[in-house]
């Protein structure tokens, strides 16, 4: 709450003077007080820092009423919170349902009692700091969660990769970053773009039904074998559920959708072009750019230069090719990642994930077949 000399700020707006320094001595003894006398006085001192707490609006003055005052203030973002409590002559019931309408918290009628006037305003600064601190709370209750929801699915793609390959590197980091460069290259906005690096690692999730020994053969699979593997995306949808929760609705969406192909030659529904939903579009790339250049046992990884070709060759069949676009401009930034988030085999399982945040403690491998699409 924005605060003058430790004192809660009103701001009283009336075109009466004699009025304006009658509620400024009143308040005076609790309150920093601020006056305009006219609607555009009152927007600019609204709008301006120190913002006030409270204002005391008149609603019968010449040019811009009260009414039209605190429909400006309603409208804008920046000012919109500020409880109004109107002033008026006429207590009419039309009039007082109208300035509700508006937005108004309270009325007082003219002529102004001082001790209803204290009491009035009191009241509503008062339920203003409670909303303010319910407010807080729900802010700070919201990041606990998304942190915690961060944390679960990076436990749950970090259980992939232990479950998949005989050690744990940085795959996990590296999809997430990779899905957040080809997203903002794309035009995604930066929020949309952190989201989908929240989810983008948990897109292989649905392997934790296949069986390990199938995911870690370095040999042709068999057609049953084969027909497990290409199941993993209604697998991982199954695992994380149907919910509204942004960031799980937008992980099913993931998991179900990267290995469909812009041709329609893709799996599991033979979704075609923008019937592939975007976010799927986007990890499908990073996925495979990840899998073609990560280290593996049985093969040597494809050099930046051998993967980027791949991608670009498969624009317009596997790619969508806008993305496959947004991929090219963000290659040199992906380099810089993987040079961040190395592979270095051992066979050493860290699955302290949050310990990886700094750059000082990265580590580990991610080794097994990179199976493709």
């Amino acid at each position: 709450m924005a605060q003058t000399e430790d004192r809660p700020l009103v701001l009283a707006v009336d075109d009466d003077e004699d009025l304006l320094a009658l509620m400024a001595r009143v308040l005076a003894a609790s309150y920093a007080v601020k006056t305009a006398t006219d609607g555009p006085g009152a927007l600019l001192a609204a709008a301006a820092r120190p913002q006030p707490d409270l204002i005391l609006l008149d609603v019968e003055m010449q040019g811009m009423s009260g009414f039209d005052a605190c429909r400006v203030l309603k409208a804008n973002p920046a000012t919109a919170h500020i409880p109004v409590i109107f002033l008026t002559g006429k207590g009419e019931s039309q009039d007082e349902m109208m300035g509700f309408a508006l937005g108004a918290v309270d009325y007082v009628t003219k002529p102004i009692n001082a001790a209803v006037l204290m009491a009035r305003v009191r009241t509503h600064i008062a339920l203003a700091n409670q909303r303010e601190a319910l407010e807080e709370q729900v802010r700070l209750r919201t990041a606990q969660l998304e942190e915690a929801h961060a944390d679960l699915i990076a436990c749950l793609g970090r259980a992939m990769e232990c479950h998949e390959s005989a050690a744990v590197g940085n795959r996990f980091q590296r999809m997430a970053q990779y899905a957040r460069l080809i997203a903002l290259a794309a035009g995604a906005k930066p929020a949309a773009a952190e989201m989908l690096a929240k989810v983008a690692p948990l897109h292989d999730i649905g392997k934790l039904a296949v069986p390990a020994e199938i995911l870690r053969k370095a040999g042709k699979l068999s057609a049953p074998d084969w027909d497990r593997v290409r199941r993993h995306p209604e697998y991982g949808a199954a695992i994380i559920g149907e919910h509204e929760e942004p960031h799980l609705k937008l992980a099913r969406t993931v998991a179900l959708t990267h290995h469909e192909h812009w041709d329609g030659s893709g799996y599991p529904k033979g979704l075609k072009g923008e019937a592939i939903p975007w976010a799927g579009r986007v990890v499908a790339v990073a996925d495979a750019f990840e899998a073609m250049t990560t280290t593996q046992f049985h093969r040597d990884p494809l050099t930046f230069e051998q993967a980027e070709a791949e991608i670009l060759r498969g624009s317009g069949s596997r790619y969508d090719p806008a993305i496959v676009e947004a991929f090219r401009k963000a290659v040199p930034a992906m380099r810089k990642v993987r040079a961040a988030f190395p592979d270095t085999l051992r066979d050493i399982i860290n699955l302290d994930f949050r310990g990886e945040r700094s750059a000082g403690e990265r580590g580990g491998a991610r080794v097994g077949p990179a199976l493709k699409s």
